[in-house]
């Protein structure tokens, strides 16, 4: 019986087939649009996360700050780094980083890069790998050996191409160093700087031969994910504070980044905002659904003859309830199908457009279709229910 009243449906659709294409403009528009902003909303989560990674997982990132009063940042020192390592509890490794720009020559070519001091213990904590080479030895790291490790970037702007750099010798501005590495790529900076155009050197090196000073940039701090780390950031204030020496009521002249309370923040505010413009988009869905249910209240007195027809010869009222509510379903449906494959373009083309990953989400195309599917039932229900309800002698008076 189903199978007949689907039969019936789809051929009085397609009797009146651009009425049927209009009439679910309004159903595709939304589904478009709801899919098409949780797939971006997805996309832009994806992405900022790959950035928040290139920070390390489990990792706090303490900077000095400008405070209030103008002053200059108090930049960090050797001794911070290690009075950090030995005296805060669930510390796995700590590591201090300063940088300069730099201009990079090898082989006749010139880049505007970035050198970076840097430690093995920091590529730990950020979790940066190796793709060719090695990282630097003990000894390296103790004098400040004239060695490197450079970036994608770097790699495939001054090197020739399908061949290894290992062992060749490049510039930083007036230092020559050997090159013993390649690091894999970190993605894009929270500061818009590209991370994959960088060059590592051991960070004594860096003091010494490029800013002069035994000072720190910044310190990474890896920590053991048993502890709590709203305890161990609350610890690590303490101590810097104590040590450069700041007064109970004094602000703090040092920030800490925590990544777990970004990347959780993130998460939440771009979820909430694609729920919120996937919820405002989703409006268009019921006003599909009321042009749906005016169309079908046309269709009924259309067809009031038929109907008339129908339940004279025997047919009963239910039966002629299903037929219309099937025919509001498969228009609905029709409508989800189209709105998911203009999704599927939209959603890909857009992603392009802001350069985010198009992500495409099997739950929420379901979810549109199965809402779809409701959509018919809820706004079909009323013209079916009151074809059913005719009767039949006064159906087949009616002109």
């Amino acid at each position: 019986m189903f199978g007949a009243t689907l039969l019936l449906a789809m051929r009085e659709l397609r009797r009146h087939l651009m009425r049927s294409f209009l009439t679910t403009i309004g159903i595709i528009i939304g589904v478009a649009a709801v899919i098409t902003m949780v797939a971006l909303g997805k996309g832009v989560t994806a992405s900022i996360q790959e950035q928040i990674s290139s920070l390390g997982s489990n990792v706090l990132i303490a900077f000095p700050q400008q405070t209030e009063d103008n002053r200059p940042p108090r930049p960090f020192k050797e001794d911070d780094v290690i009075a950090v390592r030995e005296q805060l509890a669930g510390v796995e490794s700590v590591a201090g980083q300063v940088n300069k720009s730099v201009q990079a020559f090898h082989n006749g070519q010139n880049w505007s890069s970035r050198v970076e001091g840097v430690s093995n213990a920091f590529m730990d904590a950020r979790g940066i790998g190796i793709d060719q080479g090695r990282r630097f030895t003990p000894a390296e790291e103790s004098a400040g050996a004239n060695v490197c490790i450079i970036g994608p970037k770097v790699l495939q702007e001054i090197f020739v191409p399908n061949v290894s750099p290992l062992g060749e010798q490049m510039r930083l501005d007036d230092v020559s160093c050997t090159v013993i590495g390649v690091f894999a790529s970190r993605s894009q900076g929270g500061n818009n700087q590209d991370d994959d155009n960088s060059v590592f050197m051991p960070l004594k090196n860096v003091q010494r031969r490029f800013t002069g000073a035994d000072t720190i940039g910044y310190m990474v701090i890896s920590y053991d994910p048993a502890y709590q780390s709203s305890s161990i950031q609350q610890a690590l204030i303490d101590l810097l504070r104590q040590r450069r020496l700041l007064q109970p009521g004094e602000q703090n002249d040092f920030n800490i980044i925590d990544s777990a309370q970004v990347n959780d923040a993130v998460q939440t505010a771009v979820s909430t905002l694609t729920v919120a413009v996937a919820a405002i988009a989703g409006i268009s869905l019921v006003v599909g659904g009321i042009g749906i249910m005016n169309i079908m209240l046309v269709s009924v007195t259309e067809r009031t003859r038929e109907i008339g027809i129908r339940l004279a010869i025997g047919a009963l009222a239910r039966e002629v309830q299903l037929q219309f509510l099937t025919e509001a379903v498969v228009l609905c449906c029709f409508g989800g199908l189209i709105g998911i494959v203009l999704a599927f373009g939209l959603s890909y083309l857009l992603a392009g457009v802001i350069d985010v990953p198009w992500v495409v989400d099997p739950v929420s195309n379901v979810g549109a279709f199965l809402f779809c599917a409701l959509l018919g039932i809820a706004f079909g229900y009323y013209p079916a229910r009151r074809a059913s309800r005719l009767d039949p002698i006064e159906a087949l008076r009616h002109e």
